[in-house]
């Protein structure tokens, strides 16, 4: 057993084995003694610009091994990563940047955020600084990443772990010193959390710059990867391939694969358990809060289809109606979420205050229900829930309906105002080479009740989910609004 803190993870792993890959980027790899050393010279450089032990520092740049490093330097001055996209347009950067008071922006043009220092991405330490180890340092918070879900003033999820942990103690079904794929966005949680803690496991991570159907199935072949992370976006799409592309790898070393983030249309996970067998497709649904988890594999998704299965160890949930009443099994309400040692001791926001009611649960506005055996069912957030007529309908319910339809690539369902019933549903469809409208809407009445179905539909050409499977619904629906 071997806690140590982040900063001399990299060292632990490079005196075992210089050599081994420790990070793959398209055609480029870094071993584990040139990642060490790499981070120790980078550190110091962030260390010139004025990092401490405490500060945060705003990570804004693409997927690759540059982003490893940039948190593993910060981590070593005893300092918090705060990932953010790469993409993220300059006001929206600035907000976070002034709520998170960061001391360093990397990936930000020089003078971009005032007085901020900033570097561009690219950025090379000068060679003359010493690449040695750093004295030992310490972050009490050990990320700090925005909510994906966020709109207006940002959000910041710090959270309450301090920067130690256990080189030989893999988390969530991961081994150690085995090889991960990384399709997704790294300035999201899931994926950054993921694959740095597998990187501090030994894993070699295999990070691809964005997500592609074939390529992910070739670079899992190629690297013998056995832990890979998806959206339920990116199952689709690899599904969505002919046959004969999606089965022509060998998939043999693969040994899970875990899918979060948004709702996975049940016909899909079954496709998916049939072809990779249950015991290779787990589920977990979480908050980036962390005051609770939920935790499935594919056998028992067989048995409780539809579930993201029951809380695991750490902490609580229950629903609630309007009253904060708990609800009998099967009845839909809010989820509310606790850890064992208490509010507070997972994470703390900076920018907002959570939603908590007595006794210190707390909500991120899910909706869902429990079974019998303690399975909890997702419904759908409580904010994007459509009241048409009187009648609640659920968003992800008609999105899975629409997903399955050959020819769809992802949709978002959203409510639009109108006189007579409260909220008409309006799907947008993002169906590349189109779709028989007359068929899509026969298929929904065999699988919808009729007044679920949309009464209009808005054909695109992009996806309408992120490359993490998110999608914003009440910006879709402002935006529709907003255009009339």
């Amino acid at each position: 057993m071997s806690n140590l803190p982040i900063g001399q993870i990299p060292a632990y792993w490079a005196a075992r084995d210089a050599d081994a890959p420790a990070i793959t980027h398209e055609d480029r790899t870094v071993n584990r003694a040139d990642f060490d050393a790499r981070t120790n010279r980078l550190a110091r450089a962030y260390q010139a610009m004025g990092v401490a032990e405490g500060d945060f520092v705003t990570i804004g740049l693409p997927n690759g091994i540059e982003f490893y490093e940039a948190a593993f330097a910060t981590w070593k001055l005893g300092a918090t990563p705060q990932p953010v996209s790469a993409k993220l347009p300059h006001v929206e950067r600035q907000a976070i940047v002034e709520v998170a008071n960061s001391k360093l922006v990397v990936g930000a043009t020089p003078g971009a955020h005032g007085d901020v220092t900033c570097i561009a991405g690219g950025f090379e330490p000068d060679p003359s600084l010493s690449d040695d180890a750093l004295p030992e340092a310490i972050c009490q918070n050990w990320k700090a990443p925005t909510s994906g879900g966020s709109t207006g003033r940002p959000k910041i999820i710090v959270s309450a772990e301090a920067g130690v942990f256990d080189t030989d103690e893999a988390p969530l079904g991961m081994d150690v010193d085995k090889t991960q794929l990384v399709p997704g966005p790294l300035y999201h949680n899931a994926p950054f959390t993921f694959s740095c803690r597998a990187l501090m496991c030994g894993n070699h991570i295999v990070i691809m710059t964005r997500f592609d159907a074939e390529e992910t199935l070739l670079l899992l072949a190629q690297h013998k990867a056995d832990w890979v992370m998806m959206v339920p976006t990116m199952m689709q799409r690899i599904w969505r391939l002919p046959e004969e592309e999606r089965t022509k790898y060998d998939l043999s070393s693969l040994r899970m694969v875990l899918h979060l983030a948004a709702p996975c249309p049940a016909w899909l996970k079954e496709e998916w358990i049939n072809w990779l067998g249950g015991e290779r497709i787990h589920e977990l649904y979480a908050g980036t809060e962390a005051q609770s988890a939920t935790w499935i594999t594919g056998t028992e998704w067989m048995e409780h289809k539809g579930s993201v299965g029951r809380p695991m160890a750490g902490g609580q949930m229950k629903v609630l109606d309007e009253n904060h009443e708990e609800l009998p099994a099967r009845e839909i309400g809010e989820i509310f979420m606790r850890p064992d040692n208490g509010q507070g001791t997972t994470y703390h926001y900076l920018g907002a205050e959570p939603k908590a009611i007595e006794g210190g649960w707390e909500s991120l506005g899910d909706m869902g229900f429990m079974d019998e055996d303690g399975f909890l069912y997702l419904a759908d957030r409580q904010t994007d829930m459509i009241l048409s007529g009187g009648a609640n309908i659920y968003p992800a319910e008609v999105e899975a309906a629409l997903d399955a339809f050959p020819g769809i690539r992802s949709s978002a369902v959203i409510g639009l105002p109108d006189d007579d019933m409260g909220n008409l549903v309006h799907a947008i469809v993002d169906a590349p080479d189109g779709v028989d409208l007359e068929a899509l809407q026969a298929r929904l009445a065999e699988t919808l009740s009729r007044y679920k179905i949309p009464r209009t539909f808005e054909m695109v050409s992009d996806p309408v989910r992120d490359d993490a499977g998110k999608v914003r619904r009440s910006q879709l629906r402002a935006e529709r609004i907003a255009a009339k």
